[in-house]
């Protein structure tokens, strides 16, 4: 009998958010992002620190490993669905071609070869469609006996929107969406009409939308036909993404009637109803796609991935329609969960993996840094800092979390997806409503619009939210109750909603204690939390990360393991004022 372990790497890139994923006999021992180490935002290239960190934690080297999975199917991708769509907008988009030839033949066609090269590996690599990839990683992990099954995002292969039914540890997709139709796209052109970085800043066109009203709905509905069963079809006449280097063009503008706003412009009403009416129209069509995928696969239960599948606002509608009992949501619903998908659907199909009994229950999977190496950056960068027990660590950010100090909170594992969770966190007092202001601008140096996520204790959630489920990984939004609006200010939105994150003491026992410890001494169980990043950056992976963004930024505190830092100690040591300003002065909107 073979007892040797299985492990299967899972592996996304050349688009963006590159990420890599090591199971081991079917569990997730290891997933990150590889623009945590390479410092640059949504990152694309192969995730080669990922990779090494993953096989460094399991303590494996590459020969180790039994199967390696890749995200997607680039032939098809490119002889197909690019190659098809340059002859049918021919001669349009020359130019993108010759652009399309020269990345693709360089680098994305040859990915056996790449990984075998990079990697010295000699083993099989598998291959599952994209859209495969996003079904497996949320049905996989989701828990459920059986599930309806919905992906939507821009475009893998040829598949924008799939829809399939899962049962025991199999699943299959029956129906699909192709492109150039895609929501993710439609959502993408709005973004880039209203000035922001396409496949980067759609989340702030949905926290721009509550300012707004639906004014543009007549327009949205000429971008788009819908029909009732959630199928649709873009009227391509006014789009460019097919054959040009941008989203839209000069009649996307006439049909609005005014020119694409510039990243720096300003913000106007026009804009907030534009965000708010492509909201609206996504709210709708997910809506009519789920009714139609229960239909055809019905189930109880549902399973949502792809990058829309980020669309909190969207998500909240469909939980409060009562179509389903329960919803998971791939907590990295995006490319980079396409490593986890890929590497569980190996698993299953190639190792007749047996289905997890239960659902994926955290995302603490990165990188961790011992308490030693954090106590020698901050020895060797001269850093004064006070070390504490547990508890006394817990009570003392309690009692500093009042009011309107700030605080970055580094512990553990870094979390996998796009959301800081409580690991890699900016927290802050929910009740008082200057720290609003305070974060965005003075510490992220970000739009004043953009709102903040609650952490609340999971058992008192339902108090202070119209919500009577979990909501792990801030991917449901819902209404603060109006007796508790004025009492969080902080993270209620303009209009009275919220992105929330509950948490369980066995989800995260140090997060989890210091929020009680707060509510304890408060009587909220609800602060801020924030991703630990500042505008244009990733989220911070390692200590020092950790710590330059804070004596760059005006943080407060900073808690790193059991360690804490003051802004005011290290101020009467460093000069931090001119480093800060020459920090900023590198930002620029996204």
């Amino acid at each position: 009998m073979n007892d040797k372990p299985i492990y299967i790497l899972g592996i996304s890139c050349y688009y963006h958010d590159s990420a890599a994923v090591l199971l081991k006999d079917g569990e997730i021992l290891f997933a990150s992002h590889e623009e945590r180490y390479t410092r640059k935002k949504h990152d694309d290239a192969f995730p080669i620190n990922a990779i090494q960190h993953a096989l460094a934690f399991a303590n494996i080297t590459i020969d180790d490993v039994s199967a390696i999975g890749f995200y997607e199917k680039p032939f098809l991708k490119f002889f197909d669905r690019i190659l098809m769509t340059f002859i049918k907008v021919w001669p349009k988009g020359l130019r993108q071609y010759h652009l399309a030839m020269q990345e693709w033949m360089m680098k994305k066609l040859w990915i056996p070869h790449h990984i075998q090269k990079k990697l010295n590996y000699k083993g099989p690599v598998y291959f599952a469609q994209h859209h495969e990839s996003h079904a497996a990683s949320a049905y996989h992990c989701s828990g459920f006996p059986n599930a309806t099954i919905v992906t939507v995002d821009g475009v893998g292969e040829w598949a924008t929107t799939t829809i399939g039914h899962g049962n025991g540890n199999d699943f299959k997709l029956v129906k699909e969406l192709h492109y150039p139709h895609s929501l993710g796209l439609l959502y993408s052109a709005l973004t880039y009409y209203l000035g922001f970085k396409v496949n980067s800043a759609e989340y702030k066109v949905m926290g721009l939308a509550p300012y707004g009203q639906p004014r543009y709905m007549k327009e949205m509905h000429t971008l788009i036909d819908i029909k009732e069963d959630g199928s649709f079809r873009l009227n391509m006449e006014y789009f460019t993404f097919e054959h040009g280097l941008t989203m839209t063009g000069h009649r996307f503008e006439e049909l609005f009637g005014r020119p694409r706003r510039s990243s720096e412009g300003p913000l106007e009403l026009f804009h907030k109803d534009i965000a708010r009416s492509i909201q609206e129209l996504t709210n709708e069509l997910m809506l009519k796609i789920c009714v139609h995928a229960k239909k055809i696969c019905p189930s109880d239960y549902l399973c949502l991935a792809g990058g829309v599948a980020l669309n909190c606002v969207a998500n909240g509608k469909i939980l409060k329609s009562g179509l389903f009992k329960e919803i998971f949501i791939q907590p990295a619903a995006g490319d980079a969960g396409g490593a986890l998908g890929v590497a569980l659907a190996i698993w299953h199909k190639q190792y007749n993996g047996q289905q997890a009994a239960e659902r994926m229950n955290h995302v603490f999977l990165g990188s961790e840094y011992p308490h030693t190496e954090i106590k020698k950056l901050l020895r060797e960068e001269g850093m004064p800092f006070d070390e504490m027990g547990e508890t006394e660590l817990t009570n003392e950010v309690a009692k500093l979390l009042e009011g309107d100090n700030v605080i970055g909170w580094y512990q553990g594992r870094s979390e996998f997806g796009p959301r800081s969770l409580g690991n890699r966190s900016i927290i802050a007092d929910a009740r008082n409503r200057e720290n609003w202001k305070k974060v965005n601008l003075k510490i992220k140096f970000r739009e004043s619009f953009r709102p903040f996520a609650p952490t609340v204790l999971e058992e008192k959630a339902s108090q202070w939210f119209d919500l009577d489920r979990e909501s792990p990984y801030m991917l449901l939004v819902a209404d603060v109750h109006p007796d508790k609006r004025e009492k969080i200010p902080a993270v209620t939105h303009v209009d009275g909603s919220a992105r929330i994150q509950t948490i369980r003491r066995d989800q995260n026992p140090k997060y989890y204690d210091l929020i009680k410890a707060f509510e304890q001494k408060t009587g909220c169980p609800v602060i801020i939390n924030t991703s630990f990043n500042v505008r244009g950056e990733p989220i911070v992976e390692t200590p020092r990360d950790a710590l330059n963004c804070f004596l760059h930024t005006q943080m407060d505190y900073l808690v790193m393991g059991n360690t804490l830092l003051s802004k005011k100690k290290i101020l009467g040591i460093l000069n931090v004022e001119k480093s800060h300003k020459d920090y900023l002065a590198k930002f620029e909107l996204d």
